[in-house]
């Protein structure tokens, strides 16, 4: 599938503003499209939205099909009538700076708790009706979800692994008396995943109005505590007692030394072809009616996979294993139609992946940090672009281009100072610059080069260093917490981006007729439920 030539940001919605610990899907994601709208950006990238577990990564989520209920808006909650207007006023106010992931997750709890009794206890008509249409429509995954969630509850959060045999191993007697035992929390975990895809569904509906389309990301593999693994372990390479025989990584690479040890269960791609696939096709139709454009993460693991044998203490022990990519999503092409997928092409790419990427259509990536570690020839530098291609400063995964502009050895990096000094005056060299605002020298290069797809994380159009990176791959704390200030993306930083936008032909063409007329301020969020 093609592309059209456009340029967007990269943030993920948990970087928000908001005086609740953590960003959500309220006014100031609504604030947020409008400055995409007004800068001339076509594009809002985020992270997987589900629901996190250990570590707060949105790469390790107790379910691929739910919402992080984190990103619900306790204020339009408030608006919709779910909370009472006096709700929010005394509640102490959680710091702005960074999320803070232990204060963030009861705070919000309480308050969907709240609109969870507040609902049970009048039942709006018009709310009630939407809930029910709500559960129906998910029956696939939800009930499964909400009893995987209820049990976590009741067993103090432990892992499903550690739970009596029989709901391990899933014996219908064992499920039928704990739905019934649990069926009030079993409702609880449902309304507040109502919630989520309600306030997501009207968030994404306003960004349609603003000509604004989302890519959104799935993960290649799914955590080992998950609702998926739990009610689904034939589709996983599981030893009896539910635990990965064999993990997912990958080898060591730019990252890290001795590799990156994820831990994922593995799929049992013979089981899972056995069935068409069946449980990717939803994945993918149920992730579809989220976003508009799919940014797959680890692409390369389609066309072989790093599987490291459970227990290892690093990567470093693993084999390459194919996997059936060209079966899969040609599954998915027979039913879906022609998917719009971007391919996370990074890392250890063999030409089997590429004939794999190439052979569907998907554009691949390239990394404007990764262009001046070689020479001419480097694939990430713009001039080696192609149109059907993703181009970015960096990733979540990155230091901010200001961060590796002033990178020093150790730390996070695993380059000598000789290389890093040789890589900076490529880089100077290359976009003819001096540095002093080197974020600008890599949009406008991104902007200008042939690549139709252009996506800068807002931690580069604001300039930050090294503290605003949002991931440090290998590492296990300070991660996924970074967020940006209410009045920082101004009019002025709007023109700048907007100026790069129309000059290199990025700016998104709209007849006068399908132009917006609401804004962020005008917008009724009663509209529905009033």
């Amino acid at each position: 599938m093609s592309f059209p030539r456009a340029c967007g940001i990269l943030l993920h919605p948990t970087s928000l503003p908001g005086r609740h610990g953590v960003g959500d899907l309220g006014h100031e994601a609504y604030r947020f499209v409008d400055f995409l709208a007004a800068s001339g950006q076509s594009l809002w990238q985020v992270l997987p939205l589900g629901p996190t577990g250990y570590g707060n990564s949105p790469y390790q989520c107790f379910s691929a099909f739910a919402g992080n209920t984190l990103l619900v808006s306790p204020e339009l909650l408030v608006e919709q009538g779910l909370l009472a207007p006096g709700a929010l006023e005394g509640l102490p106010t959680l710091p702005e700076e960074r999320v803070n992931y232990g204060e963030a997750f009861p705070h919000k709890e309480a308050l969907l708790k709240e609109a969870f009794d507040n609902f049970k206890s009048t039942e709006p008509a018009i709310v009630a009706a939407s809930f029910e249409d709500f559960k129906t429509a998910a029956a696939a995954w939800l009930d499964d979800y909400a009893l995987y969630r209820s049990l976590k509850r009741e067993h103090g959060e432990a892992s499903w692994t550690d739970w009596d045999a029989p709901l391990l191993r899933r014996e219908p007697a064992a499920l039928g008396e704990a739905r019934a035992r649990l069926s009030e929390q079993i409702e609880e975990v449902k309304f507040k995943q109502f919630l989520f895809f309600d306030q997501w569904t009207r968030l994404r509906e306003y960004c349609k109005g603003q000509n604004v389309r989302i890519v959104g990301d799935i993960p290649i593999f799914v955590a080992q505590d998950s609702a998926d693994v739990w009610s689904h372990p034939d589709l996983f390479k599981l030893g009896e007692d539910g635990r990965p025989s064999v993990v997912a990584g990958v080898p060591p690479d730019y990252f890290s030394k001795t590799g990156q040890l994820w831990g994922n269960p593995l799929y049992d791609w013979e089981r899972m072809s056995a069935d068409g696939f069946r449980w990717w096709i939803d994945r993918v139709r149920a992730t579809l009616s989220l976003v508009d454009v799919i940014r797959i993460d680890h692409f390369r693991g389609f066309g072989a996979y790093w599987e490291v044998p459970g227990g290892d203490p690093t990567a470093e022990r693993g084999r390459w294993v194919p996997a059936p990519g060209r079966e899969l999503f040609n599954a998915i092409k027979a039913e879906l139609g022609e998917p719009p997928i971007i391919a996370e092409d990074l890392g250890f790419i063999t030409p089997d992946v590429i004939e794999l990427r190439d052979e569907f259509g998907f554009p691949g990536m390239r990394i404007l940090q990764f262009a001046f570690s070689t020479d001419s020839t480097n694939k990430d530098l713009p001039h080696n672009y192609v149109r059907n291609t993703a181009i970015y400063t960096g990733t979540h995964d990155n230091d901010t281009a200001v961060g590796w502009f002033q990178s020093q050895p150790g730390g996070s990096s695993v380059r000598s100072a000789e290389k890093i000094e040789r890589e900076r005056q490529f880089c100077l060299d290359y976009l003819d610059t001096d540095g002093s605002e080197i974020n600008w020298d890599f949009i406008r290069a991104l902007y200008a080069s042939a690549g139709d797809t252009a996506l800068v994380p807002l931690q580069d159009v604001l300039g930050l260093g090294p503290e605003a990176r949002m991931n440090t791959p290998a590492t296990m704390s300070g991660n996924w917490s970074w967020r940006f200030r209410a009045g920082v993306l101004n009019e002025e930083l709007g023109a700048r981006l907007r100026r790069l936008a129309e000059l290199y032909g990025r700016y998104p063409a709209v007849p006068p007729e399908q132009r917006p007329e609401h804004t962020a301020e005008s917008y009724e969020f009663k509209q529905t439920w009033g």
